[in-house]
């Protein structure tokens, strides 16, 4: 794992290539699901047949009709566009916690940048919004080398500062995403999950499919801590010291709690929730993940 100062590093985004052919996959099992356009042109699934025009390619001509019918048809097939994947990255103040030599807001922007290196190579669209408790930078939509430079640039520059309203923001947000696509929203989630759910919905309702990578560390998991703390509120302010013994299970039980929530909510609505801890290698948890979502596409199609 490279350290902040790398934190974008050419090599990290050349070894998640190999990833590429599983993210395709991924890619058009979501696009045969969801993104398909309501009228016909000359993709690979065949939709209908019609009458043969002058001007017609003569390669669209299906002949083996004009064999047995003696009857010129063309084939008309359904028209698929291509995914759009919104990338949401919280900058709040929470992420710049970290117990590695990276913070949680640099593993997020790797991530972030390793989803849109997969998605562009695929020829597809990517977008970026980086948000704490507002829109903070926005990427539009789109495709190419160059956009892929203007994401990475963005993530770069990015800073972890101020409070979190993911509710709000994704609230704010869905209106606005106006080309239904996946969402890949890359925070804590530390918000309270009412506010996150009803956001989620917005999204939903809106045609898109969120999909919830919870960046945590795993300190913040564990509260594995022997000695005396002294805890900064990043986003509410104030210090206090603790006995970290003290506390620890009645910290681990609301934590659970609050993940349980998310899950629960995610699965209502049919949403992958994925937690990414921070010491664990980028390019294995995010394989994982992708081979488990093509595994369940194709268990789809055969059902």
């Amino acid at each position: 794992m490279a350290t902040q100062s790398s934190a974008l590093d050419p090599k990290i985004l050349d070894r998640l290539a190999s990833l590429s052919l599983v993210a395709r996959t991924v890619v058009e099992g979501f696009m045969s699901g969801q993104h398909r356009s309501p009228h016909v042109g000359s993709s690979v699934e065949f939709a209908q047949h019609r009458e043969y025009v002058p001007g017609d390619e003569l390669k669209r001509v299906d002949w083996k009709v004009f064999g047995k019918l003696d009857r010129l048809v063309v084939k008309q097939f359904v028209e698929e566009e291509n995914l759009i994947c919104h990338l949401l990255v919280d900058a709040s103040e929470s992420m710049a916690y970290g117990s590695q030599e990276w913070t949680k807001f640099d593993y997020a922007r790797w991530t972030a940048a390793a989803l849109a290196h997969l998605v562009l190579t695929a020829r597809d669209t990517a977008g970026l919004v980086v948000f704490d408790e507002t829109m903070r930078t926005k990427v539009r939509p789109s495709n190419g080398a160059l956009q892929e430079k203007n994401i990475l640039e963005t993530l770069e520059k990015a800073q972890p500062t101020g409070p979190t309203h993911i509710g709000s923001v994704l609230d704010w947000v869905a209106p606005k995403l106006t080309r239904r696509g996946i969402v890949c929203i890359l925070s804590d989630f530390f918000d309270e999950p009412d506010r996150i759910v009803n956001g989620l919905r917005r999204l939903v309702h809106a045609g898109h499919e969120p999909i919830l990578l919870q960046v945590i560390d795993r300190k913040e998991l564990t509260f594995e801590f022997d000695t005396q703390l002294r805890l900064d509120g990043l986003e509410s302010g104030g210090v206090q010291r603790v006995d970290p013994r003290a506390i620890a299970q009645a910290y681990r039980e609301e934590v659970q709690a609050h993940n349980r929530a998310l899950v629960r909510a995610a699965s209502s609505l049919a949403l992958d929730f994925v937690q990414l801890p921070t010491d664990a290698p980028l390019e294995g948890a995010l394989s994982t993940y992708l081979a488990h979502r093509m595994a369940r596409v194709r268990g789809g199609r055969r059902s």
